[in-house]
């Protein structure tokens, strides 16, 4: 890397050498290092690491690091949690380097040279990090980018996917053109006015590559490193159970999706309990119906269904557009729900939508249909041309040269207000519409089997799932008529922690202030929900948190922190039922509100909203309301568990069943130690008196608990041995 006073694009230098390329950036640039890095999967881990040791090394360097989502492999708290993850990660997260920043910051020592800014992180991962707490960037996703300039970000870094098309290597910002793009066009912009900036990026040859927006020509970057320690394992996240109370959840939601519609999900176990609940309606269509008439769904949410839903199978499918391209996606397209493509032409999307023209129907008076609406003029020019052949509208293999279009035998006038002419036009109509695409997404992470199905895939395949900067998929703005003609019935579905009874709600923040994630997108999906006059947006909330004499609602009088305002409030759903409130006076929202929390919470809060002056102080919650407990959901749902629906890994695991089973009772007996602690010590106690079975002693093994050498170890065998029985596991 040789840079000199001239600020100049290195024309997409090819480097080997991480250390070399980070001194030079150095050298150029000073001491004060405002380095910007994608999040989470997008991040450049050798670069990230080589700053970071840098600044370790040289206290005079001051660096700072804008980011989101540093990704870290599971940590035990306590000493059984650490046995237990030990042989997990090293068999799921083996070749997957650790960002050497994260470990100190995790253990507190991070130098004071040293800053961490992120907007967002694992939930609930940061909460007593006082670093994160401090150096938390509160911003919506969208003005990232913003946040970026404002900091003063003087190195961009990016993780990339490479590839030769026509002879030119080229790269991808593969799983993160979210936040790249619009921070990549700022620092150029920038540049241009004096300002010194460094690209950098490295490529991983694992990298699945992917198209839309995402692709970039190698003259976009300072220096892009290649070579073999470069090609790392990426980080792939096993999935998380889901409960029973989860794929309620997503049942809840399921009939809320239109067949030709839009949807958004998220990621974890309830992005999979809405999908597994979208397969469920479309492939066992009667069982599906069945369980929402037991569960009284349609009976009490008939017309919102109606209008705003369905219950029937997908025969036109879903587009999705989403700021996270996750696993539940790729399931939606391998069970043939997503599939509804959408072009960037607001005149086709027109048509679309209007059943004028399809995917595999072009109408032979396309050509007139299009001129009329302007979409093109009746003097075809060259751009007319390359629309009308980039999509399909003319068959491939045509040319256009001096105002006529030639097929290699026939030449054809691109004078088409001529009737004749544009009789004959119609000989060189395509068959079929050309470059569609089902999903519009940001960036993407999944398990090790998601980016295998993308690699797998053709190039053409591949080129149906579009990547592009955040702010083209979390907004409308900047082709509103457009994206509003591709999202139509979106339903933009996110999780929330709290909901009050007027209908506002808390995601990202507890009232104390502590930030427990970040925004994300929520507040765009909110917005564009409302937008768009056919869009809705659903928020899911577990109606409860904790258990025995931690138990808590989830809904709640009033909370003193807010990620939605109870002004823009849509639907919410919980395991219980669906919430319309959107437009509702303020004591409808409250009784609809009540109507889905947990029984134990009821009464206590209807009491708080009859006594602020909400409710008539002689109102009762109707008797088909008053029944919600966790046996109910039980009740209803584990007959089919049992003929295999409703599994706690819908959609598979790289978790064995070992890990399952002796994870799920490790939990179980945590859950039991918070809520009863006697039970705990006596089933303890109970253990010294009885044999060890043999289906215990291979969990033993793996726990290093089969010999044990201190009296410590052998407690801990003890109580391995309580939590697999007390969760039915011998």
């Amino acid at each position: 890397m040789n840079f000199n006073n001239e600020i100049r694009f290195n024309s997409g230098t090819i480097g080997y050498d991480v250390k070399k390329t980070v001194d030079d950036t150095i050298k150029y640039l000073g001491k004060d290092i405002v380095l910007g890095v994608t999040l989470a999967l997008g991040k450049p881990v050798k670069i990230l690491n080589e700053f970071y040791r840098r600044a370790k090394e040289d206290p005079e360097i001051s660096l700072k690091v804008i980011t989101a989502l540093s990704l870290e492999k599971p940590q035990g708290k306590s000493e059984l949690e650490i046995r237990f993850l030990k042989d997990l990660v090293e068999r799921i997260f083996k070749d997957v380097p650790d960002f050497d920043y994260m470990k100190d910051f995790r253990n507190g020592t991070l130098p004071p040279n040293v800053q961490l800014y992120e907007f967002y992180c694992k939930p609930g991962s940061n909460n007593k990090n006082k670093h994160y707490q401090m150096n938390h960037v509160a911003n919506h996703y969208t003005h990232v980018p913003r946040c970026a300039k404002t900091l003063k970000c003087n190195v961009g870094a990016m993780l990339l996917a490479s590839r030769e098309i026509d002879g030119k290597l080229v790269y991808s910002a593969a799983c993160n053109p979210d936040i790249t793009l619009e921070t990549h066009a700022t620092m150029m912009i920038e540049r241009a006015k004096g300002t010194k900036g460094v690209v950098l990026a490295e490529v991983n040859e694992n990298m699945p590559f992917m198209y839309g927006d995402a692709v970039m020509p190698a003259e976009a970057f300072d220096i892009v490193l290649h070579g073999e320690e470069f090609n790392y394992s990426l980080f792939a996240p096993p999935k998380e159970p889901v409960a029973l109370s989860d794929h309620m959840i997503g049942l809840n939601v399921s009939p809320l999706v239109k067949d030709g519609g839009t949807i958004q999900v998220g990621i974890g176990a309830l992005g999979d309990a809405i999908v597994a609940g979208l397969i469920m309606r479309n492939q066992h269509n009667s069982e599906y119906n069945e369980i929402l008439i037991k569960s009284g769904l349609i009976e009490k949410n008939r017309e919102l269904i109606a209008e705003w839903g369905g219950t029937g199978t997908f025969d036109q499918g879903l587009y999705g557009a989403s700021e996270m391209f996750v696993d539940p996606f790729m399931q939606m397209y391998k069970n043939n729900i997503l599939k509804r493509k959408v072009y960037d032409s607001a005149a086709l999307m027109k048509l679309l939508n209007s059943g004028a023209l399809s995917e595999n129907h072009i109408p032979e008076n396309i050509i007139e249909t299009l001129i009329e609406m302007k979409a093109i003029h009746s003097t075809l020019n060259r751009e007319d041309f390359n629309h009308l052949s980039y999509f399909g509208i003319l068959k491939s293999g045509l040319n256009f040269e001096d105002g006529k279009i030639s097929d290699g035998n026939t030449v054809y006038s691109a004078e088409l207000h001529d009737k004749g002419n544009l009789k004959e036009i119609r000989k060189i109509l395509g068959n079929k519409l050309l470059n569609g695409q089902v999903l519009l997404a940001a960036f993407f992470i999944g398990p090790k089997s998601f980016y295998q199905a993308l690699n797998d895939m053709s190039e053409e395949e591949r080129m149906q799932f579009g990547m592009a900067g955040v702010g083209k998929v979390n907004q409308l703005y900047g082709a509103e008529e457009l994206r509003s003609l591709q999202r139509k019935d979106g339903r933009f579905v996110n999780v929330g922690m709290k909901a009050t009874l007027m209908g506002a709600s808390a995601a990202d923040q507890l009232e104390d202030g502590t930030v427990v994630s970040g925004i994300g997108g929520q507040y765009n999906f909110n917005a564009m929900a409302h937008a768009l006059p056919d869009g809705r947006f659903i928020l899911m909330i577990k109606s409860t948190k904790g258990s025995g004499k931690k138990l808590e609602s989830n809904i709640v009088f009033n909370y003193g922190s807010c990620s939605i305002t109870k002004h823009s409030r849509d639907i919410i759903v919980t395991e219980y039922g669906i919430a319309d409130i959107r437009d509702m006076i303020e004591s409808e929202v409250i009784k609809r509100m009540l109507n889905i929390a947990d029984s134990r919470f009821q009464q206590q809060l209807m009491e708080e909203a009859k006594k602020a002056g909400k409710l008539q102080p002689d109102y009762r919650i109707p008797e088909e309301y008053r029944n919600n407990y966790p046996e109910k959901i039980t009740k209803l749902l584990k007959p089919y568990q049992d003929k295999g629906y409703f599994k706690a890994f819908p959609f598979g695991t790289d978790l064995t069943d070992d890990d399952i089973e002796l994870g799920s009772s490790l939990k179980a007996m945590k859950v039991l130690g918070e809520s009863s602690k006697i039970k705990m010590i006596a089933g303890l106690i109970g253990e010294f008196v009885k044999p060890v079975p043999v289906s215990a002693e291979r969990h033993l093994k793996r726990m290093k608990l089969d010999k044990p050498e201190s009296f410590k170890e052998k407690i801990y065998r003890k109580m391995i041995l309580f939590a697999l029985r007390n969760n039915g596991k011998i």
